[in-house]
């Protein structure tokens, strides 16, 4: 007889999983999807609907591999590829933290951003020095729960605050709805439209979701799953929705602005707050997600890797370094977000795929555990979606280098949608013929 979950058993896998939906409202949800919204109206919208439909789908089979072994994706994917395959350990390895690290750029830009709002007088430089430093020694330390904990309730109120204001929007119910199934592609929209799904489909959330699962039965995590990624879809879906009250350029001022006209003049306050808040937590998360990774697939079991050893401490170290320097450029916040949000989008084909190989794998997971058909179909689909919206952003900038491409570009997305394909059915072939 399937186990019945009660209200309580219901509401606490809610407020467990929350942690997803948090960690991707960040400095990056904020920027791209209400610049979307800005710059697009409703016309992206089908995006962010897919982005999160794919992260329910990718999050809950992270989820499984620990509810069904004891084992995070990582352990899993290590032991999957223990011997012959360990540069496809490192392979991984790099796309998530290279992902980590040009998220962190935008985190760090975002905070500092949220805290002009409030500081006035002090240097950017000064102000992005200062919460480096702050958030090294939380690091150091290892005491960032509470921080990050009482953070995100600054979040989420930010959160009600875009909800508030979406609320008031003039576009009708069947507006939205056609803006979420009917994908149209404006001109000079690509990177916004792989950066709403890099900002969503957080590579490295795969790996902490894989963490959450433990000790939880299968249906209170898929509730928990689906719940809670509903819930930061919505409050996304309240950012896009947000930035379409925008007029003239889009920037942090002019968002603020949208704010303050339909709530009051305490907005500007809060936003300026939120987006600090946001940028702060995720400045400590994102390294520490790489280090994580990187020692669930490369030495779980060294002394290195542990949360204090020289490995897992030069990962994350080298992670927040890199978003420094590059926050320290020069470079203005807002690209360099929508910029961050795109390589991720890029690179989350990569961890979809071993995903996707580990989940219909039997010598690694009971057979009741591996994906049905519907799942595999369902993930090929968003695997091959983000390789083409990969593939094309790609070479988009390729073309911003070298304009005589240009003139190839209808061809160009022929070829990616060929190459989508080709993944596809190499995909398809080796996991059906293991079925």
């Amino acid at each position: 007889m399937p186990k019945t979950i009660s209200l309580r058993q219901g509401l606490s896998s809610v407020l467990l999983w929350s942690v997803i939906a948090a960690a991707f409202i960040g400095p990056g949800t904020v920027t791209t999807a209400s610049n979307a919204g800005a710059t697009f109206q409703l016309d992206l919208l089908w995006a962010l609907a897919f982005s999160i439909f794919a992260t329910m789908v990718l999050q809950e089979a992270a989820a499984r591999v620990t509810v069904a072994s004891g084992k995070s994706l990582g352990e899993i994917i290590a032991l999957k590829y223990a011997t012959r395959h360990r540069r496809l350990r490192w392979l991984l390895f790099v796309a998530v933290a290279f992902g980590c690290a040009a998220y962190q750029t935008g985190n760090i830009l975002g905070a500092v951003s949220g805290l002009l709002f409030w500081v006035t007088g002090v240097p950017q430089w000064l102000l992005t020095l200062a919460l480096a430093f702050i958030c090294t020694a939380l690091l150091m330390v290892g005491k960032v729960q509470i921080i990050a904990r009482s953070l995100g309730i600054v979040v989420a109120l930010m959160g009600v605050a875009f909800c508030a204001v979406a609320w008031q929007t003039d576009f009708s119910l069947g507006d939205m709805t056609r803006a979420i199934f009917l994908p149209v592609f404006p001109n000079d929209s690509a990177l916004l439209i792989i950066g709403l799904i890099g900002t969503t489909i957080v590579p490295y959330n795969l790996f902490l979701a894989s963490g959450i699962g433990q000790g939880q039965d299968i249906r209170e995590m898929r509730l928990g799953v689906v719940l809670a990624v509903l819930i930061g879809g919505l409050i996304s879906g309240a950012i896009l929705l947000t930035g379409t009250f925008v007029s003239g350029a889009y920037s942090y001022e002019a968002l603020a602005n949208a704010m303050v006209a339909r709530l009051g003049s305490w907005a500007i306050g809060l936003f300026g707050f939120g987006l600090f808040a946001a940028g702060f937590t995720s400045c400590i998360t994102a390294p520490l997600a790489a280090a994580i990774t990187g020692k669930s697939l490369l030495g779980n079991q060294e002394t290195a890797w542990q949360s204090n050893g020289r490995s897992f401490r030069m990962v994350w170290m080298t992670v927040f370094g890199i978003g420094l320097f590059f926050s320290l450029s020069g470079i203005r916040p807002i690209p360099a977000i929508i910029l961050a949000q795109a390589i991720n989008g890029v690179l989350l084909p990569i961890v979809a795929i071993f995903l996707l190989l580990t989940m219909n794998d039997r010598q690694v997971l009971p057979p009741d555990f591996t994906n049905k058909i519907v799942t595999n179909v369902l993930t090929l689909i968003i695997v091959g979606v983000t390789c083409f919206l990969g593939l094309t952003n790609i070479w988009r900038s390729i073309g911003n280098i070298l304009p005589e491409l240009n003139q190839w570009q209808s061809s160009l997305i022929w070829l990616n949608f060929a190459v989508a394909l080709l993944i596809i059915g190499r995909l398809s072939f080796i996991i059906f013929r293991k079925k």
